[in-house]
């Protein structure tokens, strides 16, 4: 059977916890930040005495970093870094900062009042962009890439995925059974300008017959000579390899069967440009849930918790995808960064599911900004870097020592203003059960 997915986690669902009739997108009062010490007419804000991590493996220890027109006009060491006369500043003495989390691989509601909650519950927890893979009916998902959502994450869509036929699961993905179908499928999302393509090569357990070679490699095909790539959602080594063969662009999912081989190794080295999203699952230890308290109501929290336990199926599970990633990633593959689902919170578990594979902290922060934003061409979001937009978050501690103080979340700021938090957690814990 396949393996569970970080779903299976005990967590609010999208039907659980965001359904909602209206949003109401009024902000409240923005979480305390330190005061400013001066104020001027000129719009520059320079943010000084933080550690800054860069999101491209850089890290600044006593930083300042200049924010204008929702930009950063500068990055740079203190004393090596100009501040403008009667730029306002802000002391962040004794934090860290890092970039905004760029979330490559989840499913976000077509509803356009759940997705607007959706991605301000994601920037809640320190997400700044995300990418919907496949599931999106109709053109909510779509639409609203061109929009910036009030205290949310900016969003792109590879609109509706497309697989074969699956009765009984999501009818959203476009199914087919024939290699002119694909290319048709392909033509179709070509059309709508989606950022990516998705495709899930899997029988579902034996349940249903997956994409065979030559269908996914039409499609993958077709989509290169519409400039598109193509993200992979994959179980069976098998298939992992025919991917490769076949020009993938981006494995949405590791291989869940088996350890990756000394063949599949060989073959990714040969394909350098190919990037692998783990998308780990739940490693089926005690975890603790309490940082969650801020969006997750107190009952919910207390089922949740109760439900965090040993569970030795789901860690031979992780096992097989923890060691595959360590391997993959020693060898120099391209590892970015996704959670699936729509859990607002799991980008903060899949770090931490990540560092326990075997990765440093400061690779796994890489995979997660800089890396992801690489694998969407997001030039504009992913570093800590002049031009960039000033997306970051600011810590009550460093993760390179500890990946989880990641969750120590002070403030969150998007295209340089911060964010309601306190709005944005009374918003969701409203929509809770």
């Amino acid at each position: 059977m396949p393996a569970p997915t970080r779903r299976s986690v005990p967590r609010l669902t999208t039907a659980a916890a965001l359904i909602l009739s209206a949003v109401s997108l009024a902000c409240g009062a923005a979480d305390e930040e330190p005061e400013t010490a001066e104020t001027s007419e000129t719009s520059i804000v320079a943010y000084v005495g933080a550690r800054v991590i860069t999101g491209d493996g850089g890290v600044i220890e006593d930083g300042v970093f200049l924010v204008e027109n929702e930009r950063f006009a500068g990055v740079g060491a203190a004393g090596d870094l100009a501040i403008p006369e009667g730029a306002s500043r802000v002391d962040l003495d004794g934090s860290t900062v890092m970039p905004a989390i760029v979330n490559a691989h989840i499913h976000l509601s077509s509803d356009r009042a759940e997705r607007t909650l959706q991605l301000q519950h994601m920037a809640y927890y320190g997400a700044g962009a995300v990418v919907s893979l496949g599931l999106d009916a109709g053109d909510v998902g779509l639409s609203m890439r061109h929009e910036l959502v009030p205290d949310g994450a900016r969003s792109r869509s590879a609109g509706q995925g497309i697989t074969t036929p699956e009765p009984g699961r999501s009818e959203v993905p476009l199914w087919v059974e024939t290699e002119e179908a694909g290319r048709d499928a392909v033509r179709e999302l070509a059309a709508q300008n989606v950022d990516i393509v998705k495709i899930w090569v899997d029988d579902r357990g034996g349940r249903y017959e997956r994409l065979s070679p030559d269908l996914y490699g039409a499609i993958i095909d077709e989509a290169h000579q519409h400039e598109l790539q193509v993200t992979a959602h994959v179980f069976y080594l098998e298939d992992a390899k025919g991917l490769l063969e076949a020009g993938i662009d981006v494995f949405a999912h590791g291989v869940r069967d088996m350890d990756v081989d000394d063949e599949l190794v060989r073959m990714w080295l040969e394909r350098p440009e190919v990037v692998l999203v783990p998308n780990l699952p739940n490693p089926g230890v005690p975890v603790d849930l309490s940082w969650l308290a801020g969006t997750v109501p107190a009952d919910r929290l207390e089922e949740m918790q109760s439900g965090s336990v040993d569970r030795p199926a789901a860690q031979e599970s992780f096992g097989i995808q923890a060691r595959s990633l360590a391997r993959l990633h020693e060898a120099g593959v391209k590892v970015a960064f996704g959670t699936d689902g729509s859990a607002a919170w799991a980008i903060h578990q899949e770090m931490e599911d990540m560092v326990r594979s075997g990765l440093s902290p400061g690779d796994v922060i890489v995979a997660a900004t800089s890396a992801s934003a690489d694998v969407m061409n997001w030039s504009e979001v992913g570093s800590i870097a002049t031009g960039k937009s000033a997306d970051f978050v600011v810590l009550h501690a460093n993760p390179l020592e500890d990946i989880t103080n990641t969750r120590r979340i002070s403030a969150v700021h998007l295209r340089g203003a911060a964010i309601d938090r306190q709005g944005i957690a009374a918003r969701v814990r409203g929509q809770s059960p």
